[in-house]
């Protein structure tokens, strides 16, 4: 089984590339969607005993855990040390999932895939990006983001030209969402072989 890590920085689109390899059939791990169950069930008391008052109604409130760590290395630090291990637990019982059910490529959706060492964990890596401008004009246009906000998540992810070294694959959003449905299938196409078809 080829195990892909689709990775990406904040607003280079690999959600939605993520979500093209799903069209096409591929078995998807998305980190961001387990963190967020975690939230809501075994990570919430955890999170909540390291940082009182960010659980609301049973679940973990990500916009105050947000203004809590961002920005504080340490506080950052003691939050993933909590979350990282339940989320690998997932990707263990996704993997293992996807093998009894003899799949031959699956996607794991790591925003974070180098920072955090997990190249190691995948056969190829894909790397989604765009050109910054194009980056910034998305992430700006959320609701809730500043300038202040966005330079500071950036500082604590790799630059994008050091992931383009690092990559296998790199699928470029600058162009319509069509150019990007074909990159994902010459990556697919490219991987078939490695894999032994899928």
């Amino acid at each position: 089984m080829l195990v892909l890590g689709v990775t990406g920085s904040l607003g280079m689109g690999k959600s939605t590339v993520a979500s093209m390899f799903a069209e096409k059939g591929v078995a998807t791990f998305n980190a961001d969607e387990t963190v967020h169950a975690l939230y809501r069930s075994a990570a919430a008391p955890l999170v909540e005993k390291a940082f009182p008052g960010t659980l609301v109604d049973g679940v973990i409130d990500r916009e105050e855990l947000g203004q809590r760590v961002l920005g504080d290395a340490a506080a950052l630090e003691k939050l993933e040390a909590i979350v990282h291990p339940l989320v690998r637990e997932e990707e263990t019982k996704f993997r293992a999932e996807a093998a009894r059910a003899g799949r031959r490529v699956i996607i794991l959706d790591i925003p974070l895939l180098f920072e955090t060492g997990g190249e190691g964990r995948v056969d190829a890596v894909v790397l989604v990006t765009t050109r910054p401008e194009i980056q910034k004009e998305r992430v700006l246009g959320r609701p809730g983001m500043s300038e202040e906000r966005f330079a500071a998540i950036l500082r604590n992810q790799m630059p994008d030209e050091e992931k383009r070294k690092r990559a296998h694959f790199i699928v470029d959003t600058n162009g319509s969402l069509d150019d990007t449905r074909r990159a994902v299938a010459d990556v697919l196409r490219a991987v078939a072989g490695m894999a032994g078809g899928r």
